[in-house]
């Protein structure tokens, strides 16, 4: 791979044939996985791809932001912006502006965290990844059982679920006078039925000026038999308090000791809270192979945030309150496994935006928007596996979704003051009409599975993903658009893979291209438009492995090419020229950690790789990359007690977690410095 340095890789080569005459004792453990199906499945039985962080190594990662449990998954980018912010990438380019949010599934205990059309691009704050008992990440599109967002790919947080009596307690300290607590504990009979709760607070000073944050998020779960099934409720939550740090400004500002820490946006901040609450009920227990599952729920969030980034500075309120259901069936027809359901959702959502600083060319003081939409969804569904042959079997699906916006203006239509005068200049925000709006979609896969012997397995998949548009690009127009007349953006992948899987060596390769049509952006007249087109190419590798003397090794490593498929001026004076990478869209990727464990100590050195990358769809201005060392190290004090270590950016570099040209200048999220943090644990059962 080409983000793979030499000697690195013939350390893991070492290591991979060590592995290979290993004892049994020091093995991995199956990977079993449960989001691609909805049942659980092992890799070699799986026609796709999917990446796994278990429990043990979401517990050494110990992540202060999902960034660094990300840099583990190949194919996978979630840039830091300031505080919990982030920007995500998934088989995709760090995406932007309209058209990017949406573009992922974000699931939590397989549940979306939001509902469609009322995305966010930071997201991922939202999600209780901090308590998790596993991540699970899906490249490329998803299958039929999930709908739009799952384009580029999708992110699901598990969370523990009910079991044997637990008890964990843990307090840590770190740089940027970052303090976290966290608590986990749980009552019940170790086979589904009992409670378990968790929660966690955290804070952090920031290591730039006037920035820093506090975040508290918890769950609960709560199982047990009712009428020969089995009922699980559950809730989670999360509250962000921040106050942000915006860009820094100027070529390679990253680089500058003294203007990385500062701030040119002190009075920037972000107020966010969520809640989610889910039923299931099981009438045959746990059964997926012939058996009903339904599931009910509700979800509510709020934002309140300084758009800093932005002439004017406006503040955004929004929110959405949205409930809904999912009917399940698994069934088997004679060979054939399959698994039917119907979705349906329904979410009241709003958004306003108020300047209160002076007028800022054509952009007026004052209220911007005010606008209400009301969503409905509704999408039946099939995915299906049957054997053909000795070794062969075939996959395919098939979602249907109708998805319907009832549009209501709380303002003067059009690009008017908030008291409906004119602007002079006119002014940039334009606001339409009430109307309703309505999106079907049709997104078909198709998959063939050769499970070659008991180690290896081969899978072709050909699927398309797609993507409604959200009802802030319907709906929060500029310019003089009147009517947004979008399409829901389709991206169409065929995959090429392989899973090889022994007791000491775990390995996933893929080869994927992907073609995106009606992706969403601003043309020249600042007019939201689906003309936009880009081809996707690349190829991923998984490794994980452990000898028999405690040594162990795993690596994610991708090179993609992306680029745009059409020719087009757009907003900001930029010209996209069809063949050219698309910006922020790095050509490799990569993360490769190793490690050294006998009980009572572990110890483990990680190296993350990020390509250069265009920050303009000209090639004019670029960012060059860079490459961070992360240390960790635990000590199990006795069978409770344990105390960790980790230090991120170990040799100090300078770099930026976002790099981007904008307005005439270039502009950064500079990356941390050295940070260090230092953690208590207590636990007392499994």
């Amino acid at each position: 791979m080409p983000c793979l340095r030499p000697g690195l890789a013939s350390g893991l080569a070492a290591l991979l044939i060590a592995g290979t005459v290993s004892a049994a004792d020091r093995g991995l453990p199956e990977e079993i996985f449960v989001t691609a199906t909805r049942y659980p499945v092992t890799a070699l039985d799986l026609a796709g791809n999917t990446s796994r962080l278990d429990t043990a190594r979401v517990e050494l990662l110990n992540a202060s932001h999902i960034y660094e449990s990300a840099a583990q998954i190949p194919g996978t980018w979630i840039t830091r912006a300031d505080g919990q912010e982030s920007i995500t990438a998934i088989r995709s380019p760090a995406l932007t502006g309209p058209g990017s949010c949406g573009s992922f599934l974000f699931l939590e205990d397989g549940l979306a965290i939001r509902p469609t059309g009322f995305c966010n691009v930071n997201e991922t704050f939202e999600m209780v990844s901090e308590l998790a008992s596993a991540i699970e990440v899906i490249r490329g599109p998803a299958s039929a059982l999930y709908g739009s967002n799952a384009l580029h790919g999708t992110l699901n947080v598990l969370l523990p679920e009910p079991g044997p009596d637990l008890l964990y307690v843990s307090g840590e300290a770190g740089s940027e006078n970052f303090m976290r607590g966290k608590l986990i504990w749980g009552d019940g009979s170790g086979d589904g039925d009992g409670l378990i709760g968790g929660m966690v607070y955290d804070h952090a000073d920031g290591f730039r000026d006037s920035a820093g944050y506090n975040q508290a998020k918890g769950f609960m779960k709560y199982g047990t038999d009712l009428r020969g099934g089995q009922l699980e409720l559950g809730f989670s939550g999360t509250v962000l308090d921040q106050d942000t740090a915006g860009y820094i400004y100027g070529e390679d500002a990253y680089r500058d000791a003294t203007l990385r820490h500062t701030n040119t946006n002190p009075d920037a901040y972000r107020k966010a809270n969520s809640q989610r609450l889910q039923a299931s009920w099981q009438p045959d227990g746990n059964r997926t192979d012939d058996g009903w599952k339904v599931l009910g729920f509700l979800r509510r969030s709020e934002m309140d945030f300084l758009q800093h980034f932005l002439p004017g500075q406006p503040v955004e309120k929004n929110g959405q309150l949205s409930g809904g259901a999912t009917l399940l069936r698994f069934a088997r027809l004679g060979p054939a496994r399959i698994t039917a359901g119907f979705d349906t959702e329904i979410a009241d959502g709003y958004l306003e935006e108020t300047q209160g600083s002076a007028d800022a060319g054509n952009r007026p003081q004052g209220r911007h928007y005010d606008y209400d939409v009301w969503q409905y969804l509704a999408a039946p569904y099939a995915q299906a596996e049957l054997p053909i042959a000795a070794r062969w079997t075939l996959r395919g699906g098939l979602r249907f979704e109708w998805l319907r916006y009832d549009y209501d203006n709380r303002m003067p239509d059009g690009n008017t003051r908030d008291d409906g005068s004119a602007c002079t200049p006119p002014c940039l925000y334009n606001r339409p009409a009430d109307r309703s709006d309505n999106f079907t979609t049709l997104a078909p896969n198709l998959g063939l599975l050769f499970r070659l012997d008991p180690e290896n397995s081969f899978y072709l998949t050909l699927a398309r993903g797609f993507r409604a548009p959200q009802a802030a690009e319907l709906y929060r127009l500029q310019a003089g658009q009147n009517v947004a007349d979008l399409k829901s953006e389709t991206i169409d992948s065929l995959e090429l893979g392989w899973h090889h899987q022994t007791a000491h060596l775990n390995l996933s390769a893929a080869t994927f291209t992907m073609h995106k049509n009606h992706y969403i952006l601003q043309d020249s007249n600042r007019y939201n438009v689906s003309d936009g087109e880009s081809r996707h190419l690349g190829v991923e590798l998984e490794v994980e492995a452990r000898s028999d003397n405690g040594l162990y090794a795993g690596l994610a490593a991708t090179w993609a090419k992306q680029t745009y498929a059409f020719s087009q001026q757009i907003a900001g004076g930029e010209t996209i020229v069809s063949g050219n990478d698309i910006d922020t869209a790095p050509r490799t990727l990569g993360s490769l950690h190793l490690g050294w464990s006998a009980e009572p100590w572990l110890a483990e050195l990680e190296w993350v790789h990020q390509g250069r990358y265009f920050l303009t769809a000209q090639e004019n201005q670029r960012y060059d990359g860079h490459d961070l060392l992360n240390l960790r190290a635990a000590w199990s004090v006795n069978a409770n007690w344990r105390v960790t270590a980790r230090i991120n950016n170990l040799n100090d570099t300078a770099y930026a977690d976002r790099a981007d040209y904008a307005f005439g200048e270039y502009r950064y999220f500079p990356g941390h410095d050295r940070e260090l943090f230092l953690e208590l644990g207590y636990r007392r059962g499994p």
